[in-house]
């Protein structure tokens, strides 16, 4: 329960049992009330019913839910791929600076998701990409599933034609009708520390898309492999070395319980600037909150902004060893569980914060206000972009503030004095 005060109170289970079974036929979890309100952390699968015209809920004023109601246009993997692509492609039409390409094509500043196709409608795309560079490497995962569930890596066409009903035609069709698939370029040139692969889990609020209004959780951090990475073909099945999932992750020989395969990011921008310096470490770190914001714009148009939503997303991202990042997949229900004390410290922190924005000073929600909180209340969230502001200030007028310039994060020097960074890219 969260209180008026703003503090956060445990339940027992006894209490836990009654509100699941007070909401469970609805998918929702009651976590916090009083006698003039109520606030409700629902499931992803139960915040479409909420919205459909043919259900007939309707949220009143003081009601919120912590889901927009197509987040899947950014969560889902084939959905996320192809909004980017549709986004550049407007730039492109717009003549933008931004959808600037070099002499092979490739674009300059949105070349952030790797070479992707959909499976089955693209298997032929799919098969003259392949063929152009038979040697590489690619990781084929379902759309709608989570916890490296279902993912597995090839490096011949002939790992899938168990898919294909018609090796002639090298047609392509699922295993199941009703389950997609995306087929990605493999980042086998991951940076590497002791030998091992990692990713970033990062977690953004989402507190309008029209305008776009977004917050960076400072808290973050890595998931490690257990196994050493190596690119031979002969561990193409190895998961324990290809995958960073917590999920699969601890049922390896080598899983520490105690750490957890985690590091901070705060470690790694420590471990970064003392291995490759400062200036190289801002500038990726800025390039991640770039990837994070055009994402984010890229869904902008086609989210369904309701008043009563507000979104926690958890990005993640891999840095390959030329120090670029790349964004892999966004979850829209990132895990809460806590495998170690500092998981279950940084999870408290970030429901705590992130209520604390929703609803700022425990106060009773009002879907009406302008969802900008003040300052005090971010604890542990950073402004990262604010898009009133961004153009209050002229900044979608040029590329000024393209990621490693000195514009890209305006006020950046104001973490100094716990001034939250206001990000004002195009």
């Amino acid at each position: 329960f969260r209180t008026m005060a703003g503090k956060v109170k445990w339940v027992t289970d006894i209490e836990k049992s009654v509100l699941i079974n007070n909401f469970e036929k609805r998918g929702w979890i009651q976590v916090a009330e009083n006698e003039d309100w109520n606030f409700y952390w629902m499931s992803v699968q139960t915040i479409r019913n909420v919205f459909s015209v043919e259900t007939g809920y309707r949220l009143s004023d003081d009601q919120i839910v912590n889901h927009f109601p197509n987040h899947y246009e950014l969560t889902r993997k084939d959905l996320m791929v192809k909004n980017i692509k549709r986004y550049r492609k407007e730039l492109e039409k717009e003549g933008s600076p931004l959808a600037e390409k070099d002499e092979n094509g490739k674009y300059l500043y949105l070349d952030f998701v790797p070479v992707t196709f959909m499976l089955p409608a693209d298997y032929n795309l799919f098969v003259e990409e392949f063929r152009k560079n038979p040697s590489s490497t690619w990781i084929m995962k379902p759309c709608g599933k989570a916890q490296g569930k279902g993912i597995f890596l090839i490096n011949k066409l002939s790992q899938i034609k168990k898919w294909s009903r018609d090796s002639k035609t090298s047609s392509f069709v699922s295993q199941s009708s009703k389950e997609a698939y995306v087929i990605s370029l493999y980042i086998n040139n991951p940076l590497l520390i002791g030998g091992k692969k990692f990713d970033l889990r990062l977690y953004v609020l989402v507190s309008t898309y029209r305008p776009l209004r977004c917050y960076m959780y400072k808290l973050g951090f890595c998931r490690f492999c257990t196994v050493k990475y190596t690119p031979s073909t002969s561990e193409l099945d190895n998961m324990f070395v290809h995958l960073t999932n917590v999920a699969i992750q601890k049922h390896g020989d080598d899983y520490n319980h105690i750490h957890g395969g985690k590091w901070t990011v705060s470690n790694l921008r420590l471990y970064l600037e003392s291995t490759r310096g400062k200036e190289v470490t801002t500038k990726l770190f800025d390039e991640i909150h770039w990837i994070i914001v055009q994402s984010l714009k890229a869904v902008a148009p086609v989210m369904n902004n309701d008043k009563h939503c507000f979104e926690c997303y958890g990005y993640d991202i891999i840095i390959d060893d030329k120090l670029k990042p790349w964004l892999i997949e966004v979850n829209a229900s990132p895990s809460l569980t806590s495998s170690t004390a500092n998981d279950r410290i940084l999870k408290y922190n970030l429901i705590n914060d992130t209520l604390n924005i929703a609803v700022p000073n425990g106060e009773i929600p009002d879907c009406k206000w302008n969802k900008s909180p003040p300052k005090e209340v971010l604890g542990n969230y950073e402004v990262l972009y604010d898009e009133e502001m961004a153009q209050s200030d002229g900044a979608d007028r040029d590329l000024r503030g393209r990621p490693g310039q000195s514009a890209a994060v305006k006020g950046s020097r104001g973490r100094d004095v716990g001034k939250p960074v206001l990000t004002t890219w195009k």
